[in-house]
């Protein structure tokens, strides 16, 4: 087995990010952009496009000088490079070798000190102005703008007392008001909910312009009662530096552009949506949602807003979960017992949660619907799934056009394909019907397809008509040159 490359990150906050994007040359500067419309619409372009750079967004018209948006930031040579790994590596090599690393990590505590960059400025009281920020409107019909897109709200858990990082939206209302939707079941909700539950304020600290690989730790599936902070510590091989808040006491990173902190209270809503999402609909539409009272602004002199928004998939995040939860998915599946999983994907074009490949190698009857139905309610499949494709080891499961060749090919619609009813999903989904959305059932079905050759008479399948894998690598070695163009 050949060893992991070793990963080395060699940047400590976002404008040192922004250095190394410089160096790999994915990175440009675009200045007069509106946040009213042209910021959003660059963005969704540039997501639908590759190769596409990162770009910030600066002279911003009716804003203070200064005051930045970056956009795009996950794609091309920049995501290995976020991850810490060499950016030769493709992304199947890529997932391997981030999961490899992860499964090696001991969680390292974060550590309080007094100051950071992030206290350069701090406004409380009656000179708190959210709107003093460029947040852009992502999307033609949203319902307003979200500074909250590239961002994560950092919440403690009031029994347990430990600090989980979420990837939330989070919509601008006012000057000292945000509006959060939290899908149900994450942790972040489960925290807010316990806080509620006692008649208590929920205290939260929303981070817009982090360090982009504590960003990406808060995307990811982390186990219950492991922050997020921890991992990304572990990755660094020292501990995250926060500064207590001063208000919730909650930990912020010492190192952030921008943190919006405060409380959320029970039975205190606004309307809040609609939003384009991971899904590339409205799907969630416009409803009343918890509100954050923002009782403090830290944030760098002339900060920069992280922008991520969820576009139609693929676009700029998935391609980063996609690495993740790839290797996520295998993980799991070797852990449940399933042998000869020779790869998993789980695809941009399904938001990396509705449409899943895994390639085996078929060792006795039932092992394919076996694998499928593990994949379709495994920890990482089970969220949104929708969609799982069980191919043969001769099958890159990253490959889109190999699984759909293979599902179309070795599959018989009456035969291969079982469903489960009554999966967990979201109001995100656009499927779920709005009867069903206003009783709060937000279930959906899976489709576990079964696109190996059949297991009774594999070896009397027709024989495929495209080379070896050697003869495939010799041909690039002598002819690869003709595809530069």
């Amino acid at each position: 087995m050949s060893e992991t490359p070793k990963s080395e990150i060699v940047y400590q906050d976002l404008r040192e990010w922004i250095e190394e994007a410089k160096k790999l040359g994915e990175l440009k500067v675009v200045e007069g952009a509106t946040w009213e419309q042209d910021i959003g619409m660059a963005t969704e372009m540039l997501h639908h496009s590759t190769p596409s750079p990162a770009v910030i967004f600066d002279k911003i018209p009716g804003v203070e000088p200064g005051y930045r948006v970056i956009t795009n930031t996950f794609g091309d040579k920049r995501m290995n490079m976020t991850l810490g790994f060499p950016t030769t590596m493709n992304k199947v090599e890529l997932s391997v070798a981030f999961n490899d690393r992860m499964k090696s990590l001991k969680p390292i505590p974060y550590q309080v000190v007094e100051t950071g960059p992030v206290m350069e400025n701090v406004i409380m009281g009656d000179d708190i102005n959210i709107l003093k920020f460029p947040t852009p409107l992502w999307h033609e019909h949203d319902g307003g703008r979200y500074i909250g897109t590239g961002s994560y709200d950092i919440t403690i858990d009031p029994d347990e007392n430990w600090v989980n990082l979420g990837t939330y939206r989070v919509m601008v209302h006012d000057e000292k008001h945000l509006g959060f939707y939290i899908s149900p079941g994450k942790h972040g909700r489960i925290h807010r909910d316990k806080f509620f539950a006692r008649n208590q304020p929920c205290p939260v600290a929303v981070v817009v312009g982090g360090d982009p690989l504590l960003y990406l730790m808060a995307c990811n599936e982390v186990p219950y009662g492991t922050s997020e902070y921890e991992l990304a510590g572990a990755l660094r091989g020292k501990p995250y530096e926060v500064i207590e808040g001063k208000v919730t006491g909650l930990p912020i990173p010492a190192n952030a552009e921008i943190v919006l902190e405060g409380y959320a209270y029970p039975n205190v809503q606004k309307m809040e949506g609609p939003f384009g999402e991971w899904t590339g609909y409205y799907a969630s539409g416009e409803r009343e949602e918890p509100v954050i009272e923002v009782k403090a602004i830290y944030h760098r002199n002339h900060p920069i807003i992280l922008g991520s928004p969820p576009n139609r998939p693929p676009d700029e995040l998935v391609r980063y979960r996609s690495i993740v939860r790839s290797g996520l998915l295998k993980e799991e599946l070797e852990k449940a017992g399933v042998p000869d999983i020779v790869g998993a994907w789980a695809h941009e074009v399904g938001g990396v949660r509705m449409f899943v490949a895994v390639s085996i190698k078929q060792r006795y009857p039932g092992h394919a619907r076996q694998a499928g139905h593990i994949a379709a309610m495994c920890h990482v499949g089970a969220y949104a799934g929708k969609y799982v494709v069980v191919v043969d080891e001769d099958i890159d499961p990253s490959d889109l056009g190999a699984v759909i060749w293979a599902m179309s090919t070795r599959s018989d619609p009456a035969e291969s394909i079982d469903i489960i009813k009554r999966a967990w999903s979201t109001p995100l989904d656009p499927r779920i019907s709005p009867d069903q959305k206003a009783q709060g059932n937000h279930t959906n079905s899976r489709a576990v397809i079964d696109a190996t050759r059949p297991w009774e008479w594999r070896n009397e399948f027709p024989r495929v008509n495209y080379p070896s894998p050697e003869i495939t690598k010799l041909a690039r070695e002598k002819f690869g040159y003709l595809l530069n163009i």
